[in-house]
């Protein structure tokens, strides 16, 4: 019999591994559409689709390991790193899902709004606060629409050596800044920015790869402590976020 192991459980969505088979429990179904067109559309390696029952999306594991973890050195080589900037690249130069994204006044009211949370819940020494939300300006400039993944976190992302073998999680999927998925890729893993660029390609913009490493640290705390994570573990959010201050 097989063991049943969760993935990750929170009031939101729950994913279970069963095997070769992960399933995917959630109470919107927008997020399994989005899900399955988004990896229709998508021309890089994805899981397989094995069947729907709302609410419940069940898909295939994909071969290989994830590129690292949060909070831990990824032992990924840099030749990886520049697969998977390579395979990120193309993403990007993808026709553009046809739904919407997220619009830059949202992006910047979401942004003021959680400052005032985290200054007023004193989860963080206000200077830090005030610094990341002076970076974090940088990303809140009018973007070219890209095909993104929406929420490339380095755990998303498989590797077999050097090889890409499948990226997972695409219900964030939409047209949005190419730079916010660089920077999600990379949150945590700064010195490895170099490695992913190299396949990536012309185009990116550090400063604003840098600005949304604030930005998103400081828009996700809240909700990874009201769900149960830690984003004061070492070489978390938090940590990314103290990091800024060393910076001229």
């Amino acid at each position: 019999m097989e063991e049943v192991e969760v993935v990750v459980a929170h009031s939101q969505r729950a994913t279970l591994r069963v095997g070769d088979v992960f399933l995917k429990v959630d109470g919107d179904a927008a997020h399994a559409d989005t899900e399955v067109r988004a990896m229709a559309m998508a021309p890089v390696p994805t899981p397989a689709v094995l069947w729907r029952e709302p609410p419940v999306l069940a898909i295939a594991a994909v071969p290989g390991k994830a590129l690292g973890r949060l909070g831990e050195p990824s032992d990924a080589s840099p030749a990886a790193w520049a697969a998977a900037g390579a395979t990120v690249r193309r993403l990007h130069d993808a026709p553009l899902p046809p739904w919407p994204g997220h619009r830059l006044e949202d992006v910047a009211a979401e942004l003021d709004r959680e400052c005032e949370a985290l200054l007023a819940d004193a989860v963080l020494p206000a200077d830090v606060i005030r610094r990341n939300r002076e970076i974090a300006e940088a990303a809140l400039r009018p973007w070219k629409p890209a095909f993104i993944h929406g929420d490339l976190q380095i755990t998303h992302v498989f590797v077999d050596g050097d090889e890409v073998t499948g990226i997972i999680d695409w219900s964030e999927a939409a047209p949005g800044d190419a730079m916010f998925d660089l920077a999600i890729l990379t949150l945590g893993h700064e010195e490895r920015l170099d490695d992913l660029l190299a396949g990536y390609g012309p185009g990116a913009d550090r400063g604003v790869i840098r600005a949304w490493w604030s930005l998103r640290s400081l828009v996700a705390s809240r909700w990874l402590i009201e769900h149960g994570f830690d984003p004061d573990a070492p070489g978390c959010e938090f940590d990314v976020l103290r990091s800024r201050m060393r910076e001229p």
